[in-house]
Parts: structure tokens; sequence; C-alpha cells
């Protein structure tokens, strides 16, 4: 999950960081924290019970802020390849920073609250990733601090609920948050705290994202555990996870190499910031991203299944027949519920079609792999 351990005493810690400790966890460094990577279960455990019933993550480490002002949506938009100023109070919406050469600097989650909302969590709630955070905050201080408030949100921690009886635990301590749906969120008191609840989820099931103070945070995890369906998860389950479901990973599936055609996640474009739409472009790297829109890309990011057993990791090549070169795997492992090895990888779109064969190498040997359409494993989100 990370490169190799800086001293753990310069590790950032997330407010549960002692919680993970009493319950056992193996700590890693990750983007800069020390982070769960698995508790006693084990990885695979923790991967079903998330499929199965509920698994609780701790997301800490991701970086929290609100933007202030009428303003808002309109200055991130000159940031992003998406439609924020329709975006309705308690939406949500996946979003992309974009450079001038239409790469990706990051993916986060765009929240609107309700207005009487805005006044703790902002006229739009934004989620970044952990290992971009800092970058981002400046970001977006430098090309629209003139135009919104831009205010971290560091007192705050993040827990993920996450799995097919997460609504049925969570409704225990709130039953009103039964309402939300997919890609949705609102104020709620959990264990005493005032929240801010959104429900998506990076596993592919059904689940919550809960913002709380950084005081109230263990004891809400607390009262969450103690619920009959939930156990916590770590890092590595929550990676496999991920993959099973189809979802890119920063700085691995998605990075200032890849834009968001050649990503797959045109599908996060709306009609109206695209060629011909009402606010098309006035955001970085519009033009190329609006002429790969036109014309598609040389490559594109597809899902690969194993013939065989044995694991493809992240950086084995992928080669042709002839032993061509075609593209490297940017993420890999062996499904835990597919129970097959599964990969993603960027490949010449014309070797992306699905069915087409291919194989990856690794340790001196070439395994077939087929791409495949994602997800691997079928989401089930809450649409209502």
């Amino acid at each position: 999950m990370s490169a190799a351990a800086p001293d753990q005493t310069s590790l950032h810690h997330t407010p549960l960081h002692a919680l993970h400790l009493e319950l056992g966890a193996r700590m890693v460094p990750f983007a800069g924290y020390a982070m769960p990577v698995q508790y006693p279960a084990g990885l695979m455990a923790e991967h079903r019970q998330c499929r199965d019933a509920a698994a609780l993550f701790d997301v800490s480490h991701m970086g929290q802020l609100r933007l202030v002002g009428a303003g808002s949506g309109a200055a991130l938009e000159t940031l992003v390849p998406v439609d924020v100023i329709d975006l309705p109070a308690g939406k949500q919406r996946y979003a992309l920073f974009t450079s001038e050469q239409g790469t990706l600097l990051d993916d986060l989650m765009i929240t609107r609250p309700q207005a009487d909302a805005a006044a703790a969590f902002g006229d739009l709630f934004v989620v970044v990733n952990a290992g971009c955070k800092d970058a981002d905050i400046a970001h977006l201080k430098q090309h629209i601090g003139h135009l919104c408030e831009v205010i971290p949100m560091p007192e705050r921690a993040l827990l993920a609920l996450q799995g097919p009886q997460a609504v049925t635990a969570l409704s225990r301590l709130n039953p009103a948050v039964a309402s939300l749906t997919f890609m949705t969120g609102g104020v709620f008191t959990l264990a005493g705290a005032d929240c801010f609840v959104t429900r998506s989820g990076y596993t592919g099931e059904d689940g919550f994202e809960i913002s709380v103070h950084q005081d109230q945070a263990e004891a809400l995890a607390r009262a969450l555990l103690a619920e009959p369906e939930v156990k916590p998860a770590g890092l590595g389950a929550r990676d496999t996870l991920r993959l099973e479901a189809g979802l890119c990973l920063y700085g691995h599936d998605i990075d200032t190499t890849t834009t968001p055609v050649e990503a797959a996640l045109t599908w996060a474009i709306q009609k109206v910031r695209r060629t011909g739409g009402a606010r098309a472009g006035g955001y970085p790297g519009a033009a190329v991203i609006d002429a790969q829109l036109a014309a598609g890309a040389a490559r594109k990011r597809v899902g690969l299944v194993g013939a065989e057993r044995a694991p493809v990791r992240e950086g084995a090549a992928i080669v042709s027949a002839d032993g061509t070169r075609l593209g490297t795997v940017t993420s890999g492992t062996l499904g835990p519920t597919v129970n097959t090895p599964i990969a993603m990888a960027y490949l010449p779109v014309d070797h992306a079609a699905v069915g087409t064969q291919v194989f990856a190498e690794v340790r001196g040997k070439r395994l077939p792999m087929t791409v495949t359409a994602m997800p691997f494993t079928p989401n089930r989100y809450y649409r209502g």
C-alpha cells in the first residue's frame, strides 16, 4: 500500500490511532499517516465482512474542506470539467481536477449542503485524496481563493461504513439516515455528534461516509463497532474492494499522465460542460479533453480477468500474443469475491475491446488474460 516506511515518529496519526492499536491493527505508512492495513481477522475476512454485512474504515487521512461564498459553484467549475453550478442542495457529485495538458491532478467528491448546514459545512463540501490534499488546497486557493473562501477542515475525522447492512447499523444511531440515497448527503446527529453524512461508497457496496469532529470520532467509531453487523477493516480490504468495483485509485490508475477519456471517466463529464453545452470548456485542459471526447483517445483503461490462479500485480507488463508491449497493470489482485485474478491496465484501443486476449508477464511467464467489462462484481449502491 505504500513506499518504504519513513521514521514512524514522523507519521501523522488519525483521531482513531489509539483505537486501531487497541483492536490489534497492523499499521503501515500511507500518504504520510500511520494507517491500519488490516486487523487480526485478516484481509480476506474484512473483504467478506464488507460484502456480506458492514465494515468500518478510517479514512480520516483524506482532505476535507469547505468552499464559502455565493459564487463557489461557478468558481469551482473553472477547475473541473463537471457541472457544479447546477448541483442541487443535498446532492453529491464525483469530480476531477485537470491540468493544462488535460491530465488528472486528483479526483474528488463535491456535496452541496442544505442551506441550514452551509454555515458549518460550506456552500460546497469537498473531499480530496490524502496524498494530494496539500497540493489540492494550494491549487484551490491560488486559482479561486479570490472568488470564494477555501477553508480546510483538519479538525474533522472521516469514517466510512460500507456494506449491505451498513444502513441497518447506522439507522440504530439515527433512523433518519435511511432517507439518504446514492450520492446524497446531509447533517445528522450520531452518538451525540453533529455529522455530515453522505451515501456513496468506494467499495461498490451501499454505504456511508461520516464527517465528524476529531474529538467525537472515537466515541462514534466505538458506537458503530458495538453494532452486531459491524467490524473494522483496513486499507488492504479497501483496495481489493474498490478494485472489484472497477474504481480508480489516484496515483495508480489515474495520475498526471492520464486523461479522463483515457481513464474511461467520461461519464463524470456532463453534457453542459462538453462542446456545444451551455457552459462548455473554461477549465484547464478543456481543448485536449474535448478533442478526445470527439475523436477518442489512443488508449483506454480496461478491466482484465486472468485465466490462471496466479495474481497479476501492479507494474506487470501486458503484451500481445507476439510479445509486443501493450501496457502496464495499474492495479491487480486475486479478487476475493470473484475468486479469480483481476486487474486494470491502459491498452491501445485496438486491444481494448471486451473479449480481447492479452498476456501478463509475471516472473518470466506469460499468463493469459481477457479484457472484460467493469465492475468485476456488480455494484450495489442504494438508489431508492
